[in-house]
């Protein structure tokens, strides 16, 4: 039986937040849908944050209200505070993703507040949550600050155990800024994999950036280190709009092809997900960093040589 790879696509939330141009609501909308019969496990549909801060997602609770729901895609939102939790709870979110940085220098430009003020506020919502909406923490940096540097596997451990100490279902560790290497990644997963290793229900996902051309590299460590979730945005948009040169996220096409070039199953059906990337630099108005789209499957090369 092949090993199962379970793929969370965040290019309508965290894909779309740094675009300048805003993209309508009807064009997300359309977009969610056909991603939702892909066969992805999760999609973050979009974010319950302030629309001044994020002009983009100021439609959330339209695109949630709208979107036809697939029983099989679990349908996620960012979550900043407890009024955000709140509009997710209105909108029937499947699940609530929290984020706070392991970085002080980068929590602080990105959130405002030292750490501990975030993993209180968090803390916060999720209890008021409690059994109502399964909850998902992001760490951001994990593998790097570009303001502080290096930022040590202790002190993500120190907050991931914490959050799954309030009872949280998943935590996401993410490469915000794409500092992260294969061999830091095999020994983060090392870390995690020991340190929760009496939580075999604990989801844990791993959420690359490409910044340095090293996320698909780290995709593959993160599976030979025994995880199975990661985020990808579609194309490769995404990125940080807090962290100088962040880059974007992962292309999910050009990590799913790999996948399943290697002989795993991702449970993504490429021939519909492709269609979709190419049709996403009219969307955005620009070109996006996506691969495969440009190239074709390796298997499309063999029959044109053939032919």
């Amino acid at each position: 039986m092949k090993k199962r790879i379970y793929f969370n696509e965040v290019v309508t939330r965290d894909g779309f937040q740094s675009e300048a141009q805003f993209i309508p609501t009807e064009e997300k909308i359309q977009l969610i849908d056909s991603l939702s019969e892909c066969g992805y496990a999760k999609i973050e549909v979009t974010s319950f944050t302030s629309p001044k801060a994020i002009p983009m997602l100021r439609d959330a609770a339209e695109v949630m209200q709208r979107i036809k729901r697939n029983p099989d895609v679990e349908y996620t939102v960012l979550v900043p505070n407890l009024k955000g939790a709140e509009r997710a709870l209105d909108a029937k979110a499947d699940e609530m993703n929290l984020v706070m940085s392991t970085s002080e220098a980068h929590n602080l430009a990105n959130l405002r507040m030292t750490r501990e003020q975030s993993a209180q506020a968090l803390a916060e919502v999720i209890r008021f949550v409690g059994d109502k909406t399964p909850i998902n923490v992001s760490l951001s940096t994990s593998f790097g600050c570009p303001m502080e540097g290096d930022v040590p596997i202790e002190q993500v451990m120190k907050y991931a155990a914490y959050f799954v100490d309030l009872g949280v279902r998943g935590l996401t560790i993410c490469d915000t800024t794409g500092m992260g290497h294969p061999e830091q990644v095999s020994r983060m997963v090392e870390a995690l994999q020991q340190r929760f290793i009496d939580h075999q229900n604990l989801q844990l996902t791993l959420h690359f950036h490409n910044t340095r051309g090293m996320g698909l590299a780290n995709v593959l460590a993160g599976v030979q280190g025994g995880i199975v979730r990661f985020d990808g945005s579609l194309g490769g948009l995404g990125g940080c709009p807090y962290a100088p040169g962040a880059t974007g996220n992962i292309c999910s096409e050009d990590a799913i092809h790999m996948l399943d070039a290697m002989g795993l199953d991702t449970g993504i059906q490429l021939e519909k997900l492709l269609p979709l990337a190419r049709q996403l630099a009219d969307l955005v108005g620009h070109s996006v960093p996506g691969q495969v789209l440009k190239a074709g499957r390796i298997g499309d090369l063999r029959q044109r040589i053939i032919q």
